[in-house]
């Protein structure tokens, strides 16, 4: 039944398109990989909100979200907020090196990186000036 190649995801894409809000949402929750994938990039926040609290969401997913720069501040708060997600390394660096994340979140993670990573930020010119001045300090005491 499903159409695996280039003209289903063109398919699925205008399906989606053509769809309401109300219809976005219900999808989100109940929709693949791929229709996930395409609905995170909608504008409207109640949308990408369904897709990151769908129970189907993988961390791989939720990964490639957190590093994704168009995402809504709202969305990173929600990933934030979670736990489990929030033991993965790859997660807590990608939250802190997307520049939509609020300074607050993205400070709070870079007690937790390592000096490789902190040693990047350090020199980082795509986030927010406190962050770099934050990663700095860090890597001064871990040097120690």
């Amino acid at each position: 039944m499903q159409n695996d190649g280039p003209d289903s995801t063109a398919s699925l894409f205008q399906k989606i398109q053509s769809m309401s809000v109300s219809e976005k949402l219900d999808l989100a929750r109940k929709a693949g990989k791929e229709a996930r994938s395409i609905l995170m990039r909608d504008t409207n926040k109640q949308v990408q909100l369904a897709v990151i609290s769908s129970p189907k969401i993988t961390e791989g997913e939720v990964l490639m979200i957190a590093g994704n720069r168009q995402i809504n501040d709202e969305v990173i708060r929600h990933i934030a907020t979670n736990r489990e997600w929030m033991r993965n390394y790859q997660i807590k660096l990608a939250l802190v090196t997307n520049p939509k994340t609020p300074l607050t979140i993205a400070l709070r993670q870079i007690s937790f990186l390592g000096q490789r990573d902190l040693a990047q930020l350090a020199r980082s010119r795509a986030v927010p000036r406190p962050i770099v001045v934050s990663a700095q300090q860090r890597l001064k005491e871990v040097k120690r």
